[in-house]
């Protein structure tokens, strides 16, 4: 297998985290559900910074974002799959 360049922690989840250095818009990228240790892939459509995550799906506004297949936040901008998620487009649900 090649080196993933994201992780997948649940089959639950609907985002990843990359986590290579250099993530460029157009990379096909490989990614690893470590719980069940099986592989998909994604294109990424945005450059994305290592510890950011990407979608792995078509992400609304107002969506629930979940990871380590818990839910983290809700969406407040749209991401579709293999686009950057983050500050700019995803919030806590706390406050």
């Amino acid at each position: 297998m090649s080196i993933p360049h994201f992780l997948v922690h649940s089959p639950k989840d609907n985002v990843g985290v990359v986590v290579v250095e250099g993530l460029r818009a157009g990379t096909e990228m490989l990614g690893v559900i470590t719980e069940t240790d099986t592989t998909l892939k994604l294109t990424a459509q945005h450059d994305i910074p290592i510890g950011h995550k990407v979608a792995l799906k078509v992400l609304g506004a107002g969506d629930t974002v979940i990871k380590y297949g818990e839910d983290i936040g809700r969406m407040v901008g749209a991401a579709g799959e293999g686009e950057h998620v983050h500050v700019h487009n995803l919030k806590t649900k706390r406050w």
